[in-house]
Order: structure tokens, then C-alpha cells, then sequence
């Protein structure tokens, strides 16, 4: 019996196999887009890239969760800042009260049209929310916060409420006074207060928000990013 052999062809296609077995790892690297895909190419490796990818998932959901509280906190701002129109519009009939000149009618038609603003800024502070949850009724407490990153300042507590029961403007003697101290005597569930302290609270309710939009949230959603495309960089 004769056994025929070539080894230069043999070899040759022992090579070929191996070259193709590269090829077939490298396609897979090129389509993926890591250098590593499963435990053979780098087991230490893998288990590596594997807690980072977990890492970096959680950043990319942290970022979204800022961004939607960003949302949350404009769409509360939009709200204050109407109202905050509404008692700037009540301050003004307040002192156009206090002129003398105006009769009784005139005033009549003053106060009917702070009754219809009350009720504006109760509806706002009533219907205004995101998703379901609402937003100046003076409850509740949301906390923007998602892993790997600490929102320290992004809670946002609802301490203000903005609804009112009932805001008049009195006899000719109030309406003087109202003009002296330029603000709106208001009876708010049976006690009297200024519209002018309701403005001030307001702006500073508005400051605040204002402050968490466009500085904590907004680090906040920029740390995330950058966070997960360093992360990104390592394991590709």
C-alpha cells in the first residue's frame, strides 16, 4: 500500500483555515464594534467591559431621568410664571382702585375682573401637572436622581400652594391703604393677606426652579453623558 502525501499543500491548507478563522473574528469585530465579543477573545477582559456596559446603561437611564425632571421643572415654571402675570395684573386693579375718581361702578367692574383672575389662578394651580402629578398644590416631593450620579439639589419640594379661596378689593379707605403699600388685600380662607407677598413668593418659587433647570439638572445630564463616553471609549 502507498500512501501519497504533500506536505506544502497540507500546510498550505492549514494556513488558509487559520486565515480564515481571523478573517471570521475580525468581520465580527468590524460589525460589533468591540474588540471583544465572547469569553475567548480576553476572559478577564469580557468580565471587565461587561461591568462597565452596566455601568454606562445606567448613565445613558440617569440622563433621561434628569432630562425628564428637566421637563417636569419647565412645565412647573410655565405655570408660575402665568400666574405670576395674573397677580401682577391684580396689583395693578388694586391700586387702579384707589383712585377716588372711579365711582362704584367703576370699582364693580374692577373687582369682577380680580374675581374672574382668582379663579385663573386657581384653575392653574389645580389643573397644572406632568404626568398625572401636580405640581403647585403644596405636596408631594420628586427625587431626580439615577445611579452612578447624585442629584443633590435636584429635589423638588412642593411647599407652595398656589391656590386661593377669595381676593377683594374693599371700601375706598382699604383701596387707599392698598395703594400706600402697594399690594392686594386678599381673604385667603378666611385670613387676610397681600398679593404683593403671593407675587414675591411666586418669583422666588420661580428663581428656584429656574435654578435647578438651568444649572443641577442640566450638570447633571451633561456629567451622565460624559461619564458614558468615557466608559464607551474603554471597552471599545
Amino acid at each position: 500500500m502507498r500512501i501519497n502525501n504533500n506536505l506544502m499543500a497540507m500546510n498550505a491548507h492549514r494556513q488558509l483555515g487559520i486565515n480564515a478563522a481571523n478573517q471570521s473574528k475580525s468581520t465580527e469585530k468590524l460589525s460589533s464594534g468591540f474588540r471583544i465579543n465572547r469569553a475567548g477573545d480576553d476572559a478577564a477582559g469580557l468580565a471587565i467591559s461587561e461591568k462597565m456596559r452596566g455601568q454606562i446603561r445606567g448613565l445613558n437611564q440617569a440622563s433621561r431621568n434628569a432630562q425628564d425632571g428637566i421637563s417636569l421643572i419647565q412645565t412647573a415654571e410655565g405655570a408660575l410664571d402665568t400666574s405670576q402675570k395674573i397677580l401682577q395684573r391684580m396689583r395693578e386693579l388694586s391700586v387702579q382702585a384707589a383712585n377716588d375718581t372711579n365711582v362704584d361702578a367703576d370699582r364693580e367692574a374692577i373687582q369682577n375682573e380680580i374675581t374672574e383672575l382668582t379663579k385663573e389662578v386657581d384653575r392653574i394651580a389645580n389643573t397644572a401637572e406632568f404626568n398625572t402629578q401636580k405640581l403647585l398644590k403644596g405636596t408631594g416631593e420628586l427625587d431626580l436622581k439615577g445611579l452612578g450620579v447624585d442629584f443633590d439639589n435636584g429635589k423638588l419640594t412642593g411647599g407652595t400652594d398656589m391656590t386661593t379661596t377669595e381676593a377683594t378689593v374693599s371700601n375706598p379707605l382699604d383701596a387707599h391703604d392698598i395703594a400706600a403699600t402697594d399690594s392686594i388685600t386678599a381673604t385667603i380662607h378666611g385670613q387676610t393677606v397681600t398679593v404683593n407677598f403671593a407675587v414675591d413668593t411666586t418669583q422666588a418659587e420661580t428663581s428656584k426652579i429656574g435654578d435647578v433647570t438651568g444649572n443641577n439638572a442640566t450638570i447633571t445630564v451633561n456629567a451622565a453623558d460624559i461619564d458614558a463616553q468615557d466608559l464607551e471609549a474603554v471597552i471599545a
